[in-house]
């Protein structure tokens, strides 16, 4: 391995190494690398949207093919830098005005389609017994999950009764959910755990071996 490779190697350990030291206690090693870890983000998405917006799709259209029509949205971009200025942050707020409820528009119609519309899709599922015991159950099982759970958010009426019980069960069914997602959500963040205590066990590890 050549010098690079093992400097490589030895930077992204000791940075690796100083995130770990919170564990400890707040200290400066921890901030040197939360610092460098935020700076190299910030710029790293600086030059993602000055490449493949700005360049891609405003410079380029409008020089190359011509799309002059682009200097509206161009300036509605640059209005935002008005927020730098106090006198005239209130001219960027046309600006976000537009960005806000072209995303809003956009991000309903999306939901509506890619997750709303499906969903519902997946709970009209059949109950016939024809099709076996277990995809019974575990269809009667989505069927009275979804109608507790949407019963419990019904708040037109007090949950007493028929509908206090229903709405019970749906928060069984909520809290179950949730710790299905937190579930995930902890193997993913060991995952990323695991994959660090290898890098410092086998590649800087090597390294180590190969120096000494």
């Amino acid at each position: 391995m050549t010098f690079f490779g093992h400097f490589e190697i030895w930077l992204s350990a000791f940075l690796v190494l100083s995130l770990f030291s919170f564990l400890y206690k707040d200290n400066p090693f921890y901030k040197m690398a939360e610092h460098i870890f935020a700076g190299l983000s910030a710029g790293y998405y600086v030059g993602l949207i000055w490449q493949a917006v700005i360049i891609q799709q405003l410079v380029n259209p409008m020089f190359d093919q011509g799309h002059w029509w682009l200097v509206f949205p161009g300036i509605l971009g640059a209005l935002m830098f008005a927020r730098f200025f106090s006198k005239w942050s209130w001219i960027s707020r046309i600006s976000l005005a537009f960005v806000i409820g072209n995303t809003a528009g956009v991000f309903l119609i999306s939901q509506l389609h890619g997750f709303v519309l499906p969903q519902v899709v997946s709970t009209m599922i059949s109950l016939n017994p024809a099709q076996g015991f277990a995809a019974t159950l575990s269809a009667l099982v989505i069927v009275i999950g979804v109608i507790s759970t949407l019963i419990y958010f019904y708040f037109s009426k007090e949950h007493t009764g028929i509908l206090g019980g229903t709405a019970k069960v749906g928060i069984w069914f909520i809290m179950i959910s949730f710790g299905a997602h937190f579930g995930y959500t902890v193997m993913g963040r060991i995952s990323l755990l695991i994959g660090q205590v290898q890098f410092l066990l086998f590649d800087w590890g090597g390294s180590i071996k190969q120096i000494f």
